[in-house]
């Protein structure tokens, strides 16, 4: 699977596990609404700033969005070990 499609796989999720609109989100990362629906269907790809606002935006790593498990198993071992990413999250 591309990166580009990871990351619009886990902005989805992510975002929909949050119960934020594509609207809220935006206005959370200080970015177009229009944007995240672009980037959520692939037909743009996101540059890393941009990743990074959306990861604060949502209140996970940045690695998160990029990872092919959504950033479930780092988290998972994160959890198990009591680590957290400085932030609070596991």
């Amino acid at each position: 699977m591309r990166l580009r499609d990871l990351f619009a796989r886990n902005l989805r999720r992510l975002r929909r596990a949050e119960g934020l609109s594509q609207e809220e989100l935006a206005g959370r990362a200080g970015l177009n609404r229009n944007y995240i629906g672009m980037l959520e269907r692939t037909e743009y790809a996101a540059t890393l700033d941009v990743v990074e606002r959306l990861a604060n935006a949502l209140g996970v790593d940045a690695v998160v969005l990029l990872s092919a498990d959504g950033g479930l198993e780092s988290a998972r071992k994160n959890s198990a070990a009591g680590q957290t990413d400085g932030n609070g999250h596991p």
